[in-house]
């Protein structure tokens, strides 16, 4: 379908996790239309960082940014027709390419061990970030996110593999988390930014409690009433104190956001044709 003109660039978002959602925040600044699209795999824990809630009808703020639910093309059009900030949907990528051209298509969902797919071709400019993406290979540009490394990957380069080791926070690493020992229902009480202790009960996976690995603060947690795969995150402790972040963008999150920004605005962005209406008005 042919752009309008005056129409925001359309840029669609493959997750709802936090890096997705900051992203997501940075391009509405910058003055495109974005479209966060969900992936079940792998759960969303840090749930105040990320537009994630909005799926459920919940309030979804980032940043002064909010969150809007959309759950079929009809409200999508009308959403970005009125300038909508970011919406948040359930469709998955076959779902939205027939809405409208897309200007931008980022994989942002961070997916470590699945195969990643080839996004040429299905935007007027693709971006892949972590594990798994190569331009020239499956994506016209990979920005890589792990950290001390966050930033574009030459071309024909792959960005770094999962090495399952967690990033540390504080002095801790992977500590912090708590891994689901099987798959089941996920069930807890709490909500995220709640002070825990060491060994107090958070939740339960199919009826079998699941404790705090320690004290701090709770940064993440899978929503109640999930499903979960086995092997996957259930919950984060921040052990920070009064500098713990449950909320808002954080440094790697504000960093890969600012990475992917840069890289949409670099000379490959140029010669896509893509220049956001605020680009114009608003020069970063």
């Amino acid at each position: 379908m042919p752009q309008s003109i005056g129409q925001r660039p359309l840029a669609i978002i493959l997750g709802t996790n936090e890096i997705a959602s900051a992203i997501g925040v940075h391009l509405s600044r910058a003055g495109y239309s974005v479209v966060l699209s969900h992936d079940p795999e792998p759960p969303v824990i840090r749930r105040k960082m990320a537009f994630h809630d909005a799926l459920f009808a919940d309030a979804a703020q980032v940043e002064g940014v909010v969150g809007e639910r959309v759950d079929d093309a009809m409200q999508i059009l009308a959403a970005l027709r009125r300038r909508s900030q970011v919406l948040v949907t359930w469709l998955g990528l076959l779902d939205l390419l027939p809405i409208r051209r897309i200007d931008v298509l980022i994989d942002a969902r961070l997916q470590k061990h699945r195969i990643t797919p080839d996004l040429r071709r299905l935007a007027r400019l693709s971006l892949g970030l972590g594990p798994g993406f190569s331009a020239n290979s499956n994506c016209d540009v990979a920005v890589e996110t792990r950290p001390g490394k966050i930033g574009l990957v030459e071309a024909g380069d792959w960005t770094d593999a999962a090495d399952g080791i967690a990033s540390r926070l504080g002095d801790i690493g992977a500590e912090r988390f708590v891994y689901s020992p099987f798959a089941g229902r996920w069930h807890t009480p709490l909500e995220i930014g709640t002070r825990v202790y060491k060994d107090f009960v958070l939740g339960h996976l199919s009826g079998v409690p699941v404790a705090a690995p320690r004290d701090g603060i709770l940064r993440g947690i899978v929503r109640d009433g999930s499903e979960v795969a086995a092997g996957v995150k259930l919950l984060e402790i921040d052990p920070r104190g009064r500098l713990a972040q449950w909320t808002g963008i954080d440094v790697r999150g504000r960093a890969i956001a600012k990475a992917t920004l840069s890289a949409i605005r670099s000379d490959v962005g140029r010669r896509s044709g893509i220049v956001a209406e605020a680009d114009r008005s608003h020069p970063a």
